[in-house]
């Protein structure tokens, strides 16, 4: 269960202002990415005992598994669970002041990029990734309920006299690992810029969500500082239950109000004020060309009405005319599943991709978006036996009124990538994809093209990771970049951007790259690159001016 990914990991527990005795328990196992919060239920030592009791059977036989080398990651979950819960049943049994004790629970074991959860209750997995935050699990009590089907607000539910009643628990009867209705199992994506947060309901009884966000986005690093301060703003928010918290930070998460995010905010500004006009003139010489243009434009039309005949109205295919856009869902079986779908969608459809291994390249098509359902599980490799833009694993050639999102272009042994993404003359919105393992550059921009990067994830690709040309004008909103060129003695610059191209690089991610910028970058440019976004780590010197390799 073991990753490379190098997560880091914050806890803290408090019985709250209301309560002697904490009930909650929390287990972290930082070097096999296990972690677990757990909310004692029956009241003084029994809740207590139930909490101990799921803790340390769960760690104690996740250990076992590990050690075992299991593969299997969701059956030891299930099984782990299931023990600790028919073990607090026998201890209840056996003494009559532990009768109807129980606890609930939410388990997470980070493998590989892959986050597996187990979870029984209503205690609660956050997943925070781009500046959002989703609930990750159910909420297993009938006020939860209702709030996850939208019948309550999140206020409502938070005031609701029948807000701490669950219908689902563990310790309270015999269960086994695959009962219906008893272990809520989720499996998601866990990139290096995204946190976890685990936490019992002490916590989200007492702040919502906006407020738990607003101190997540004040992470600087440290994920014990953050643990603790969501614990205090609980307390101070009542404290009327126990309270726990696991944060856990991969090793690229950095909160947007944190101090290096207000700091790159303000040298932005600073540069800004600097290069810009007043305010007040660029106002009023914005206002006076509108008026102009308005008057210019009345006159035309004014002058084409009364030159141009009118036409008698044509008669055209109704049917054709309002067409709704259909969704096409691309066929997870088929290696050209995508391929083909672009091949029969018309402009305004929508590709729909499932998780699966598809081949390219794969050429948009004008006016048709591609989406994958489950980001980061719809794999595209380049086809080997393909004759045309080969080793590419999406184009974009000539078009402009197009989305794609959610994709990753991967590489391997017998699917050799050259380039992940070629934008040739286009203009497409590219969301959340990710790119890895391209052997001259991840994402290529040429000729006249103005593509927008939103949250995607470049990274671990040989070659370059953005190559931008000519006159392209390019921009890169919250993106991550990293480990891309490090190929020792054939270091690759991040950026290699030509003196014509005009792109625009904003709040993104740099963390160890083989070189940061290519030779030819001006120093405006770099200068402005710098101010605009976050380096993770100490980056390497620009390759300016050193021979091919040189650190």
């Amino acid at each position: 269960m073991k990753t490379e990914l190098a997560w880091r990991a914050g806890v803290a527990t408090d019985p709250g202002l209301e309560r002697t005795i904490n009930e909650d328990r929390v287990f972290v196992d930082d070097a096999h990415g296990v972690f677990l919060v757990v909310d004692g239920l029956g009241g003084h030592a029994a809740g207590e005992m139930a909490a101990e009791t799921a803790k340390r059977v769960i760690a104690g036989e996740l250990a076992a598994s590990i050690q075992a080398g299991s593969a299997d990651i969701e059956e030891s979950i299930r099984q782990a669970i299931a023990d600790a819960n028919n073990r607090i049943y026998e201890l209840a049994q056996s003494n009559p002041e532990w009768q109807g004790m129980a606890c609930v629970l939410t388990l997470a074991v980070l493998h590989d990029d892959q986050v597996l959860v187990g979870h029984v209750g209503d205690s609660r997995l956050y997943l925070f990734w781009n500046g959002n935050l989703r609930k990750l699990t159910s909420d297993h009590s009938p006020v939860g309920e209702q709030e996850d089907q939208g019948e309550l607000t999140e206020q409502q539910a938070m005031r609701h006299p029948r807000r701490n009643e669950v219908f689902r628990d563990v310790g309270s009867r015999p269960r086994a690992a695959h009962d219906p209705d008893f272990i809520e199992i989720r499996n998601f994506r866990f990139r290096p810029d995204a946190a976890l947060l685990l936490c019992s309901d002490g916590l989200s009884d007492l702040l919502t969500s906006t407020q738990i966000r607003s101190i997540v986005e004040r992470y600087d690093g440290d994920p014990d500082r953050t643990a603790q301060q969501l614990v205090q703003s609980a307390n101070q928010a009542g404290g009327t239950d126990n309270v726990s918290v696991v944060f856990v930070a991969g090793p690229e998460f950095l909160g947007s109000e944190s101090n290096a995010m207000l700091e790159v905010r303000s040298r932005h500004a600073i540069t800004r004020m600097r290069n810009g006009q007043p305010a007040w003139r660029s106002i009023l010489a914005k206002l006076a060309w509108l008026i102009v243009g308005m008057l210019l434009g009345i006159a035309l039309w004014a002058s084409l009405e009364r030159l141009t005949p009118r036409q008698p109205p044509s008669k055209i295919n109704d049917a054709a005319a309002v067409r709704p856009p259909a969704h096409i869902t691309a066929n997870p079986t088929d290696p050209l599943g995508i391929v083909n779908a672009l091949g029969i969608a018309h402009p305004g459809d929508i590709v729909d991709v499932p998780p699966g291994q598809y081949l390219g390249p794969v050429t948009l098509k004008e006016h048709v978006n591609v989406i994958a359902s489950a980001p980061g599980q719809a794999i595209v490799r380049c086809d080997p036996a393909a004759t045309t833009d080969t080793g590419i694993g999406l184009v974009a050639r000539g078009v402009n009124d197009v989305r794609v999102q959610g994709l990753s272009i991967v590489s391997d042994d017998a699917h050799p990538l050259r380039t992940g993404l070629l934008i040739d003359n286009a203009s497409p919105q590219v969301d959340d994809i990710e790119i890895s393992g391209a052997v001259e550059a991840a994402v290529r921009i040429t000729s006249a093209s103005y593509p927008v990067f939103l949250a995607s994830y470049i990274h671990g690709n040989p070659g370059a990771a953005i190559v931008v040309k000519d006159t392209s004008a390019p921009r890169f909103v919250g993106n991550t970049i990293s480990e891309n060129g490090a190929v020792p003695g054939a270091l690759q610059p991040a950026l290699d951007i030509d003196a014509s191209a005009r792109p625009e690089f904003e709040r993104n991610l740099f963390a160890r790259n083989g070189l940061v910028f290519s030779r030819n970058l001006g120093s405006d440019l770099e200068n402005a690159i710098r101010s605009n976004n976050v380096f993770a780590a100490e980056p390497r010197p620009s390759g300016r001016g050193k021979s091919h390799g040189e650190r």
